[in-house]
């Protein structure tokens, strides 16, 4: 009988798992620098200059310098703290080098003798030369050629690991040329023209390789400024490259959505029998439409009559009658027999437009046999049963509501047209979902994107060239003034006399606390603790109270009684900030208006002037220790006094937010635009805008490198 065979050990499983990355290695993947294109695209924040030596006695106080000394002197001290001091000297001066942290290490580098090179800020002082921290290591080796860069990092990752991986990235890093000849060149910048090596001669600008090889180590003659500003050839290389990878990507989205196809919704003919359903609306309303009104819904009119899905931004200032004109177009879906559906971010303002278009449009659906429906998240089970019921049937020609529109649960007959409300506060696969509601059908519903903060040409240019854009350049008649006053928080009391005087007068206010450190529970708080200051000191007078943190039923009750007149003032976090439109209201009051962006102030002093009452905004402000606000909080409010032109404020908060906080959920949290500047890359702007759609056309595979290179997958956010 043969022997039992013993089974062979089974491998250890160590020597199959992967090793785990290092601290420095999850730090670069935290920062976003995973490709070798990642790393090469993170250029530094400054530059510090390691390339010469100074000699003591020609180093001037405040100036960053390195020198090479000899150590004389090095004592621990112990008063008046404990610190290390160091004297060394180079033969044309001495200098004190002051340490109050420091290691045992320390101790034996800078022992007395040793040769150094060091590094720091001079400072002069009753004790002489100074240097406080420098940077120091032992004498010796060539000075580097080019500027030593700084990195922006992050605690697990040391500046010395980050330039090691630059280095290593730039040289893996394909960086094949996607210009080609026949492109037009981008503008030079306005400075004298610099020699690189690897020069394009068939573009004025360097090459992509030597422009990021410049930028990572640049030579130590250039000027600093040019660096600082961006202004230098390199970096107009990098922001032409930048811009036009956007519009590449723009247009791409454009061209992918004219091959898709939508309803097409004509315009109804008046029969013998009734008007078409926009004649009936226009009939019944109690106002004319301005000339703007008649032109945007003209134009929306003339997209939803093709075949192509509609991508349109609708922009107008607040108060300027964006409702009516998407009430006008949801009409022409309605008449050509489609369903309407028209979401807003919040409950307020959904319900807000659920309350005009039920009294413009409600009697004449009845009409039709069909009827406007109701959709929220906090509805009970029967009730939005029933809507559910109504919208699948199609009897809903048209649903309003909040996200509830976009749950899967909510099932369209044929949805043809989708409206979205201050579109800039819903994300990315929020505005997807609703335009995935038409898929059975083959097909993709118009789409309609409202925004009551204007967006400036450049900005719009840039990251809305997908879009069409109609903007109301033009309030109503009958719109009061707003008188704005800048007052500082010490005078309140004088703030709540005007109040009790306007209240007195039959006329409503509103008063507006902030988030304090973006808390829900300190915001509750601050504005509860108004609501019971306002009460006592207005005996006889209504205070209302209305905040995020209420449920559904108790906010919409508290702004019914301010509706009908019955509460006199309104404390209210920045929940009424869109959509609150009651017309008796001529008061607003703002407390801590330095915590609050620009176009949120704009948009709160909206909520005034839309009677016929002189109306006023009030921006209470309280100041730091020393007795000032900071300077972006100054600027802000100073623009606020200057101007209630709502292009002129998002004109100016693009100038001190910048893009990235501007477009807010559109991004999905990323700029993407790390380089160009909106303000002053206009003409860089120009430039790729006319070069995308040719190199779409001509070169293809050129544009969609390009694309891949600068965006990755964050190209898919442009295209919601």
């Amino acid at each position: 009988m043969p022997a039992a065979i013993s089974p062979l050990p089974l491998p250890d499983p160590k020597l199959f798992a992967k090793p785990s990355p290092s601290p420095a290695q999850k730090a670069l993947q935290k920062m976003g620098l995973v490709r070798p294109i990642d790393l090469a695209l993170h250029l530094p924040l400054r530059y510090e200059d390691e390339t010469r030596i100074t000699l003591l006695r020609n180093a001037r106080e405040g100036s960053v310098v390195q020198v090479e000394a000899t150590v004389t002197a090095c004592d621990v001290q112990l008063q008046p703290r404990r610190q290390l001091v160091v004297t060394v000297e180079d033969g044309s001066g001495t200098c004190e080098l002051r340490f109050f942290s420091f290691y045992p290490s320390h101790l034996k580098t800078l022992a007395v003798g040793a040769q150094l090179r060091i590094r720091g800020e001079i400072k002069g002082g009753f004790w002489g030369r100074q240097m406080l921290h420098p940077a120091f290591r032992i004498a010796g080796g060539e000075l580097p050629s080019a500027l030593t860069p700084v990195y922006p990092t992050v605690a697990a990752l040391a500046q010395a690991y980050l330039r090691r991986a630059v280095v290593t990235a730039l040289q893996r890093v394909e960086l094949a040329e996607t210009l080609a000849p026949d492109l037009p060149a981008p503008p030079m910048a306005q400075m004298a023209p610099m020699e690189f090596n690897g020069q394009n001669s068939l573009h004025p600008l360097p090459s992509l390789r030597s422009a990021l090889t410049f930028l990572h180590h640049p030579t130590p003659d250039v000027a600093l400024t040019t660096l600082e500003d961006h202004s230098h050839p390199a970096w107009q290389r990098l922001k032409a490259e930048e811009l036009l990878a956007q519009q590449l990507s723009q247009q791409q989205s454009r061209r992918e959505r004219g091959r898709l196809r939508a309803p097409v919704l004509q315009f109804a003919s008046a029969t013998a029998n009734a008007l078409a359903l926009h004649e009936q609306l226009l009939a019944v309303l109690p106002f004319e439409l301005t000339a703007a009104q008649r032109r945007v819904s003209t134009e929306i009119a003339g997209d939803l009559a093709r075949a192509v899905p509609m991508h349109r931004l609708l922009q107008g200032d607040v108060g300027s009658g964006k409702t009516v004109v998407a009430a006008l177009a949801a009409c022409i879906a309605i008449d050509a027999g489609w369903q309407c559906a028209l979401m807003a971010p919040t409950e307020i303002l959904a319900e807000q437009h659920f309350a005009k278009l039920i009294d413009w449009l409600e009697p004449l659906l009845a009409a039709r046999g069909r009827c406007v429906a109701w959709l929220v998240g906090g509805q009970k089970k029967k009730e939005r049963t029933a809507m559910l019921a109504l919208v699948e049937s199609g009897e809903a020609a048209l649903v309003v509501g909040t996200h509830a529109v976009i749950q899967d649960t909510v099932r369209f007959k044929n949805l043809a047209l989708a409206i979205i409300d201050e579109q800039h506060r819903f994300g990315v696969a929020q505005r997807l979902a609703l335009r995935q509601k038409l898929a059975a059908h083959g097909m993709e519903p118009h789409l309609l994107m409202m925004s009551a903060t204007p967006i400036p040409r450049t900005l719009a240019m840039s990251y809305y060239a997908d879009l069409d854009v109609s903007v109301i350049d033009e309030l109503p008649p009958g719109r009061t003034p707003i008188v704005t006053r800048l007052i500082a928080d010490s005078r309140k009391d004088e703030v709540i006399a005007r109040l009790a005087a306007q209240v007195a007068s039959g006329r409503q206010a509103y008063w507006v606390c902030p988030l304090i450190e973006e808390s829900e529970a300190l915001d509750l708080s601050n504005a509860t603790a108004v609501h019971v200051d306002l009460s006592e000191a207005l005996p006889g007078v209504q205070v209302g109270l209305l905040h995020s943190r209420m449920a559904s039923a108790e906010k919409k009750a508290v702004m019914a009684e301010f509706s009908a007149g019955r509460t006199g003032v309104l404390v209210s976090t920045t929940v009424i900030e869109v959509g609150v439109d009651v017309p008796n209201a001529s008061l607003m009051v703002i407390e801590h208006a330095e915590r609050f962006g620009l176009s949120q102030l704009h948009q709160l002093r909206g909520r005034v002037g839309r009677g016929a009452a002189a109306s006023a905004c009030v921006l209470l402000y309280a100041t730091n220790d020393s007795g000032r606000v900071g300077e972006t909080a100054r600027e802000r409010l100073r623009a606020m006094l200057d101007t209630n032109d709502g292009f002129e404020i998002a004109r100016r908060d693009l100038e001190i937010r910048g893009p990235g906080e501007f477009l807010g959920a559109r991004q999905s949290g990323d700029a993407l635009l790390r380089f160009a500047d909106l303000a002053t890359d206009t003409a860089l702007l120009d430039w790729a805008r006319e070069v995308a759609p040719l190199m779409l056309d001509r070169h293809p595979q050129l544009a969609a490198q390009h694309v891949a290179r600068w965006l990755g997958g964050k190209s898919d956010y442009l295209k919601a």
